[in-house]
């Protein structure tokens, strides 16, 4: 018992489902991270990837777990149930990567080295890692807004929106840096700006909503973050207008992919993929201020 009469340890985070679905989370990512290990294996850079999001994903998951149950989360100078939603459904959309990706890259029909071994392990990997993404979502979903109930900003669909915006970011960039050739031309040097400038100021709303620091704005947050998603959508929709042209056009770039590209390194089908994921972006944008409208309409006119 401690000094104010309560108890030490929060059942609450054992006994509850968010807590049933952590302790699922940790039992899902020990068991990929073994059988990694164990025979299943990882190579080259994608294997690497795959293997620093499981690892990572846990390492977090127990920290949070431990800190729950101990309490000793109120000693942290942050917003606890922002930061649990957060890397929540962060870590959908990594164990989603990861889930996708290695079994493209490492496993195949036949089995490798004349063994079916290595290739069992990699579907249970594989199994494990889907369901561990399940997992994850299953407490986003546990802790998204409910009516009636007093939530964090990032429990509330713009603020899920708003790491899914980011992550798309971090996968845009990702494409950028593999070569895209987009310093060609200032238009395209425009549309990574839109990338950056936007990217920054979404992660900056979460870091200081997590951290609970919304107030060193010096306005009203809820304003604040509709006018911004508002320029974001602006933003975005020239970028999804000018980087189609001045990649695909015959004008300025390849309407058609080269022969002999070569896979995995074909600028055009980088600049391809920087297309697809700024349409999405552009997407969850619109979505975002759509729902932050929704949100403050229905905070200023209450149905009576």
């Amino acid at each position: 018992m401690n000094n104010s009469g309560g108890l030490y340890l929060n059942r609450a985070a054992v006994l509850s489902p968010i807590g049933a679905a952590r302790l699922c989370q940790l039992t899902l990512g020990c068991s990929v991270i073994s059988l990694v290990i164990h025979s299943a294996g990882y190579s080259a850079t994608y294997g690497t990837f795959c293997m620093a999001v499981w690892c990572s994903c846990f390492a977090v998951t127990v920290a949070i777990f431990v800190l729950d149950v101990t309490r000793l989360h109120v000693c942290l100078p942050v917003s606890w149930e922002n930061l649990t939603v957060t890397f929540a459904a962060l870590a959908v959309l990594l164990t989603l990567t990861a889930s996708t990706i290695y079994p493209v890259y490492f496993l195949s029909p036949e089995c490798p080295y004349n063994s079916c071994e290595i290739r069992n392990f990699r579907i249970a990997v594989t199994t494990c890692s889907w369901a561990s993404c399940v997992a994850y979502g299953v407490e986003v979903f546990l802790s998204r807004a409910k009516p009636g109930h007093v939530v964090g900003y990032m429990a509330t669909p713009s603020g899920i929106l708003k790491v899914v915006q980011s992550f798309t970011g971090c996968l845009i960039f990702g494409l950028l840096a593999n070569g895209s050739e987009f310093s060609g031309h200032a238009a395209t040097i425009y549309c990574v700006a839109v990338f950056a400038v936007c990217f920054s100021v979404t992660v900056l709303v979460v870091a200081l909503t997590v951290t609970g620091r919304t107030a060193v704005l010096r306005l009203p947050f809820d304003r604040f973050v509709v006018v911004y998603t508002f320029a974001a959508v602006l933003l975005y929709l020239s970028a999804a207008v000018i980087w189609p042209i001045f990649s695909f056009d015959k004008k300025y770039g390849k309407p058609f992919r080269p022969q002999g590209c070569p896979r995995g390194k074909c600028s055009w089908d980088i600049k391809l993929g920087v297309t697809v994921l700024c349409f999405i972006n552009l997407a969850l944008y619109i979505a975002d201020l759509v729902w932050s409208q929704k949100m403050r309409s229905v905070r200023h006119y209450p149905r009576v």
